[in-house]
């Protein structure tokens, strides 16, 4: 079947999601299995590789109650593991086979926390959806469509690409911003006045967005970040390109269809092997109608210029698309995603369901609105952000490729992916290992209790003779390669000092 071909270039990775509380008398094992990739595997397989992991949870947390395992590294595997909500543990089994398979840890655990991030944003928690079909039939079809979704935009052919010692100058789990002037800040400031009253309600929240960057937002950190990665997965100018080429880290290989369908193609198959596999099981996966919000090429532009989807279906009695809605994680409010999109601004509104009146009679009323009161003010800041745009290399900065983060702001700034892919292989491993040795130092301070932002500066001489640093200081992290620098440390180090006075407000400066 379709997916037996996409599982059998995939078997160097196994994607498991399963619930501790489920399945703990004999005979009920499969119950506790809520997602597993690749679906076709045997499911003696699938529990051998569940068994083992719940093995290793329950080992390890004999040491570290509060904290238990995040890796286990075996001679030719790797199993990461996160704990997405109480108990429901997410684990991906990578095979070290190729030599492409050279990856940090922490890299792979963030795709476990976007996909599970995402999910909820959409969905609400696994918990939530157990607690109400406690089968857990609808539960299983909701991830294994959205995770088969997700999966698809690291898929090239038939091969899945997970992030690997290429991606050690990218930071997934943050936002890319975008430097504007005062002038254009304060264009920015009074469009976002505008449409808070175009909403109608003192709940509303915007989000800006120019190309793939952030201009300007009010939600919380936690509800940016899920609601900017998705916006950049599917709906800014570059995501509605189909296979538009992207210099956003989050989206790369097809990104057409296709890719999905390949994962895909034999889901019904796939999940009614397992129903009927189980004494209690649901009629059938055909009984579940989902939502897809991940599908691809599900979006497009209006003549008005907002964004339409039939993702979530149609009202009831109308031909009409039904609005999309997802979660807010810091109000717990489900919200009226509103759309609109002028050349290479994209707009969010997120509006409470519960403050629309009347529904999607309502919610056209608001679209309205934006339309009559705000499409100057969109169509000037447009225009402003456009003029000062520099491309996307705008923020390439020559003889240099970095990364910076700041953690606590959650805002990351990078080469452009096609500087970086100008550095050698030597170069980009040995920042990948350096990155893993700063990921184990964090993690250790975490574990201690001690001061995790401490002052840290490492600086590595890689085979080709390229400097590979990194300095962290105050919660802030910059990687940098340097290819071309000459061969003392003196120099390296110097020309680190004069990116952070010029680029970092001098930061990180000794």
């Amino acid at each position: 079947m379709g997916i037996s071909a996409a599982s059998s270039a995939s078997e160097a990775m196994k994607l498991c999601i399963f619930d501790l509380r489920r399945g703990q008398h004999e005979g009920q094992e499969l119950d506790k299995i809520l997602y597993f990739f690749p679906a076709d595997l045997p499911f003696p397989t699938q529990l051998s590789v569940i068994g083992l992991s719940e093995g290793l949870i329950t080992f390890t947390r004999i040491f570290s109650p509060e904290a238990p395992c995040e890796v286990i590294e075996a001679e030719m595997h790797s199993h990461v593991f996160y704990e997405a909500e109480r108990d429901i543990w997410m684990v991906m089994v990578v095979e070290k086979s190729e030599s492409e398979t050279i990856w940090r840890t922490a890299a792979l655990r963030s795709v476990l926390k976007e996909v599970h991030s995402l999910f909820v944003m959409f969905h609400g928690s696994i918990r939530a959806l157990l607690d109400r079909e406690p089968s857990g039939g609808l539960t299983r079809t909701h991830l294994y469509y959205f995770i088969m979704d997700y999966l698809s935009d690291f898929l090239s052919g038939k091969k899945l690409h997970l992030p690997n010692f290429r991606d050690s100058l990218k930071e997934r789990g943050m936002v890319q911003m975008l430097t504007i002037g005062r002038e254009a800040a304060l264009e920015v400031q009074s469009l976002v006045r505008v449409l808070e009253s175009c909403a109608g309600c003192k709940q509303s929240y915007s989000l800006i967005m120019f190309q793939d960057l952030l201009v300007s937002t009010t939600l919380s950190p936690d509800d940016l970040i899920n609601l900017f990665t998705y916006t950049v997965m599917r709906l800014t100018p570059n995501a509605l390109s189909a296979g538009a080429s992207s210099w956003s880290y989050l989206r790369k290989g097809s990104t057409t269809s296709n890719a999905s369908a390949s994962l895909s193609t034999s889901s019904n198959s796939v999940l009614d092997r397992y129903y009927n596999s189980r004494d209690t099981s649901p009629v059938g996966v055909r009984s579940y109608q989902v939502v897809r919000p991940l599908q691809h090429e599900k979006w497009s532009k209006g003549k008005d210029g907002f964004l339409v989807t039939d993702i979530w279906g149609t009202e009831v009695g109308s031909l009409s698309p039904s609005s999309p809605t997802i979660w807010l994680k810091q109000t717990e409010e489900r919200m009226y995603l509103c759309a609109f999109q002028h050349k290479s601004l994209t707009i969010i509104l997120l509006i409470p369901v519960t403050s629309v009146h009347n529904g999607e009679q309502g919610l056209s009323v608001v679209k309205q609105q934006i339309l009559e009161n705000a499409s100057p003010k969109i169509f000037k800041v447009e225009e402003k952000l456009s003029r000062g745009w520099g491309g996307e290399n705008a923020y390439h900065v020559s003889g240099y490729r970095y990364l910076l983060v700041d953690g606590d702001k959650y805002i990351s700034r990078a080469s452009p992916p096609g500087k970086v892919t100008t550095l050698t292989k030597d170069s980009l491993v040995a920042m990948s290992k350096l990155r893993e040795e700063v990921d184990l130092e964090k993690s250790r301070a975490k574990c201690d209790g001690s001061d995790c932002e401490k002052d840290q500066e490492i600086c590595i001489r890689a085979k080709n003779g390229a400097w590979v640093i990194s300095r962290l200081t105050r919660g802030k992290e910059l990687y940098m390669v340097l290819e071309k620098a000459n061969e003392t440390l003196l120099y390296a180090s110097e020309a680190v000092e004069k990116f952070s006075d010029r680029y970092c407000s001098g930061v990180f400066s000794l």
